[in-house]
């Protein structure tokens, strides 16, 4: 029996992923795919299995996300990314939640990051906790422009089994997507007046790597969670470098 959710997905070319995605949410009564432009077969194979597809110019990762929880046929929704897999465990554990007497606002489900064909269990690859599960009435998509989060007003609880995330499949294309959210991450620092100075350039990494590799034991992840620990560790590198570029450029005589 399917269950009166909406499940909420917002892509942009990924016919690579989608399929294995709306598989594993065929549970949901509605289905609701937002893209921004694909142009490969992402939506005709949305359409093909049942899913509401709908088109929006690119808005953020938080309202693009927002409009789509907004088009949903149920205040319940479930927010998942193209690229990510509800588990049969968490869809077990979703199962068992009785939706219209339940004293919880949000679902908190613990994402297992798959990087370089290996299921992190460690470092910042696991449980990565997501609340993606929520009373729209009550929740909602943050404005952020990358890095969103769901916000709720009520408590929250804790689901059993894994939401599957899959990385790219290539360090290039992995870099690539990171290039592009440390541009985002810099460019909403700056838009705030977050305050930056070149230590952090050194100093955030290094307690990052020595936080995840360490004391979260991601060395127990062999090769695939070292460059996955250090690759995160480069990403804050570059997000306070290129904020303070923003910086140099739009207050020079301070620099």
């Amino acid at each position: 029996m399917s269950l009166p959710i909406s499940a909420v997905i917002i892509t942009l070319n990924e016919e690579k992923n989608i399929l294995r995605c709306l598989t594993s949410v065929a549970f949901c009564e509605d289905i609701v795919v937002i893209d921004s432009g694909s142009t490969d077969e992402t939506v005709t194979i949305a359409q093909n299995m049942g899913a509401r597809t709908l088109f929006r110019d690119w808005l953020g990762f938080g309202p693009q996300k927002q409009f789509a929880v907004e088009q949903a046929k149920y205040d319940w929704v479930l927010c998942i990314d193209a690229d990510e897999v509800v588990s049969e465990a968490l869809y077990h554990s979703i199962r068992k939640i009785d939706l219209k007497n339940t004293a919880f606002a949000g679902y908190l489900m613990p994402r297992r990051n798959h990087f370089l064909g290996k299921a992190l269990k460690h470092g910042e690859g696991y449980p990565d906790l997501s609340l993606r599960l929520f009373n729209r009435q009550t929740g909602q998509w943050s404005q952020d422009s990358v890095h969103e989060k769901v916000k709720v007003n009520g408590q929250i609880e804790k689901l059993t089994g894994d939401l599957l995330h899959f990385s790219e499949e290539t360090i290039a294309s992995y870099l690539h997507k990171q290039n592009r959210y440390t541009s985002l991450q810099a460019q909403m620092l700056f838009d705030r007046q977050a305050p930056c100075n070149t230590s952090q350039c050194i100093t955030s990494p290094l307690v990052r790597f020595i936080k995840l590799y360490f004391l979260r034991l991601g060395f127990l992840d062999g090769l695939p969670g070292f460059i996955h620990i250090t690759i995160g560790c480069f990403n804050a590198f570059c997000k306070y470098s290129k904020l303070l570029e923003l910086q140099r450029k739009s207050f020079p005589q301070q620099h």
